[in-house]
């Protein structure tokens, strides 16, 4: 297993799709204002938050249950930004589609930017021959209000190609995993 470069990530774009849409590069200034960096970085991509979020509340007093997810317990939040409550989280998802091929998975990280700030990204690996928008999770672990920016980097992709004898047998699409092929922010399912 090898981590893959710059290189490889924009190949297997041109490839398969892999990333739609995607950066070539690194972005890091957006119509002369500085932007939290997103696109193709020397071994990974940086991926980007879409507009749309969920965020959760206390408003109802439900209780956030995987097995049984209540919708109650989070309110829908459009925008260019997203303030997330002290001590509370919110979902989103990612600008970018993205296509993984059999022969590769994929670990995700919080950008340093937001880490720096309370804020924790959590993402789960992308699987073999997985495909969507991403699902993200921001954790505000502050006692203060944190601001997530839609349409910036959030978080980093890095991508992990297996030697070519050593492919899965059984991939996400070939076990029909149940957030295949996700469009908007997807909630817990069983």
């Amino acid at each position: 297993m090898s981590v893959k470069s710059d290189k490889w990530i924009r190949r297997m774009v041109q490839e398969c799709g892999m990333i739609e849409p995607f950066e070539a590069g690194q972005i890091k200034e957006v119509g002369g204002q500085r932007v939290v960096s997103y696109g193709t970085s020397s071994y990974g991509y940086d991926i980007r938050c879409s507009e749309e979020f969920k965020l959760f509340t206390n408003l109802n007093s439900t209780i956030v249950d995987p097995k049984k997810f209540d919708p109650q317990s989070f309110v829908d939040v459009k925008g260019d930004f997203c303030i997330i409550p002290p001590n509370s989280f919110a979902l989103a998802r990612t600008v970018e589609f993205f296509r993984i091929p059999r022969n590769v998975l994929t670990i995700c990280l919080g950008k340093s930017t937001y880490a720096r700030c309370g804020i924790i990204v959590n993402v789960t690996p992308l699987e073999p021959e997985w495909e969507g928008f991403v699902t993200l999770e921001f954790s505000n672990t502050t006692p203060l209000p944190a601001k997530i920016y839609a349409n910036e980097g959030v978080a980093q992709v890095i991508f992990i190609e297996c030697q070519p004898d050593d492919v899965c047998e059984t991939s996400y699409r070939d076990r029909g995993g149940k957030y295949q092929g996700q469009t908007g922010v997807t909630l817990p399912k069983i």
